[in-house]
């Protein structure tokens, strides 16, 4: 199995829309590849616009898995207007509302990628009560409040198999990062604290914990 995408498929990711670094790209590309070997789906939590789907739904493709995204497509609060992190390009210009699910499909079919992934578009919580199979990664990069990322957490954090990965992004442990990467930080000390995860080697803000134990 490769540990690192290929370079048109790394090129893609780097010319989609999105906030992961290429660093942490990578970190996920392997975890993904290492996950894909249980022969489980690969599932992400907030897709935004496709950049880490290209990475994920890669790796599934060379485990002869499936990708899965988990996305409202109406942006998280740091993405809404006003914000520091607000494109205009992905607001609907009849519903004045953000809808970045178009700009996903085409960044998809530009990485040639279409097939490997399921798209499920609609709040999280509601996804996670209806879904009922085991997951090989769970990636959780949905919103930065304690609300949805505690919801993200316990909503999809039970799907991962035994040896499978659980994946959370934008963790920082500074108090300076209140907004961006507190309420991340505090789902990842709960599932460090549950005694069901045990961490592997983190990269930036990037953890990366592996299923050892029951529970979250």
């Amino acid at each position: 199995m490769p540990t690192a995408p290929k370079p048109e498929i790394l090129a893609a990711f780097e010319a989609a829309k999105g906030f992961m670094p290429v660093r942490e790209g990578l970190a996920v590309y392997e975890a993904a590849v290492e996950a894909g070997r249980l022969g489980l789906p690969l599932l992400e939590v907030g897709t935004y616009c496709g950049r880490s789907t290209i990475l994920l739904a890669d790796a599934a493709r060379a485990c002869g898995v499936t990708a899965v995204t988990v996305d409202h497509h109406r942006g998280s609060e740091e993405q809404q207007p006003g914000w520091e992190y607000h494109d205009p390009e992905t607001v609907d210009p009849e519903l004045g509302l953000m809808d970045t699910l178009p700009t996903f499909r085409r960044t998809l079919h530009r990485a040639g990628l279409e097939d490997h992934v399921i798209a499920l578009v609609g709040r999280s919580p509601l996804i996670a009560k209806i879904w009922n199979s085991p997951l090989g990664l769970v990636f959780i990069d949905g919103g930065h409040t304690d609300e949805h990322a505690t919801a993200d957490y316990e909503g999809w954090a039970p799907h991962v198999a035994e040896g499978g990965l659980l994946l959370i992004h934008d963790v920082f442990p500074d108090p300076e990062d209140e907004f961006t990467g507190q309420a991340p930080y505090r789902v990842y000390l709960r599932a460090l604290d549950s005694g069901a995860f045990t961490e592997i080697p983190a990269t930036g803000s990037l953890r990366v914990l592996r299923r050892t134990g029951t529970g979250i």
